[in-house]
């Protein structure tokens, strides 16, 4: 089969090579995924996971992506819940080769059934985006209806996805980014947007929850706005600061067949859409990868038409 490797941590993108590899069998409880479409995270190729198992050894070459959307092709022993031929997505395990290539073992649990209805780029921008800005919110940030929210990077391919999902939760949505991203965060729903080049931030006033994808400065000075019991949620790391009397958290986020099956359904319903950038083939990826511009948007890799 095809498949994207990364070979050399040094080289970072441009020790990334489409090459021929085996396909994958399936383990205990796995199912073989023909991919249809993978997203890519920009800065995967810096995570230790990319590069060595669980016990630390090296595991080059290997294949980066772990989002996916495809059809279930074969199944391991004890596989249970779902079956050769279903339409699927989810997110793969950090510590194994991933969705970069025409096919992938994946463990089931780490996969839910996508309605016939969702496109597979759809599907695979859904992901991690998803999952993230759900965990970051809800079981995180417990957040609930009636709450102030300031959620950062809100133009972004995350920030945008938990912007609307506090907005579908009845939350008060400030988002923050440069100047360029003000349009795009209130179309995704923020009510306020604070441009962190000229803005200042300590003028919101108070919020119950910080949901944070930028990390450093921004991130220490966002505590001060949070009130007193409130919640600051980070994916950038631990925080530096803790809200008075309130928590600080950072996570990595998990798959949860659960929480994907709810966020496509807001999709369905017309309460989420995705924010999809560049869209490159298999054979296109690395070149897309090397690319100098800025990406906007969610990198979505199809393997198939």
């Amino acid at each position: 089969m095809k498949a994207i490797v990364a070979t050399d941590q040094a080289a970072g993108m441009a020790g990334v090579k489409l090459v021929e590899r085996p396909e994958p069998q399936a383990a205990i409880n796995d199912v073989v995924v023909q991919v249809y479409a993978s997203g890519f995270t920009g800065d995967e190729l810096s995570w230790p996971s990319t590069w060595t198992d669980r016990t630390g050894r090296a595991r080059t070459p290997s294949i980066p992506g772990h989002e996916l959307a495809g059809v279930v092709t074969a199944l391991g022993y004890g596989t249970t819940g779902l079956s050769i031929g279903q339409r699927v997505f989810g997110l793969t395990d950090w510590y194994r080769d991933g969705t970069l290539a025409e096919y992938v073992a994946v463990e089931a649990r780490n996969l839910a059934p996508l309605p016939g209805d969702v496109d597979f780029t759809v599907g695979a921008a859904l992901v991690m985006p998803g999952l993230t800005a759900w965990q970051g919110l809800f079981d995180h940030g417990r957040l609930q209806a009636g709450q102030r929210v300031l959620v950062h990077g809100a133009a972004g391919v995350v920030g945008s996805m938990a912007t609307q999902l506090a907005r579908d939760a009845g939350a008060y949505v400030i988002g923050t980014g440069r100047a360029a991203g003000r349009q795009t965060a209130l179309d995704f729903g923020a009510q306020e947007f604070v441009d962190l080049d000229k803005d200042t931030l300590e003028g919101i006033g108070e919020v119950d929850l910080v949901f944070d994808v930028i990390g450093g400065e921004i991130a220490k000075r966002s505590v001060g706005v949070i009130r007193a019991g409130g919640t600051f949620v980070s994916i950038t790391g631990p925080a530096e600061a803790q809200p008075a009397n309130g928590r600080a958290v950072d996570f990595v986020v998990e798959s949860d067949r659960a929480q994907l099956t709810e966020i496509v359904r807001r999709l369905r319903d017309g309460r989420l859409r995705t924010n999809i950038g560049n869209v490159s083939t298999l054979d296109e990826a690395v070149a897309a990868f090397n690319r100098t511009e800025r990406s906007k948007g969610k990198t979505i890799i199809r393997s198939r038409p």
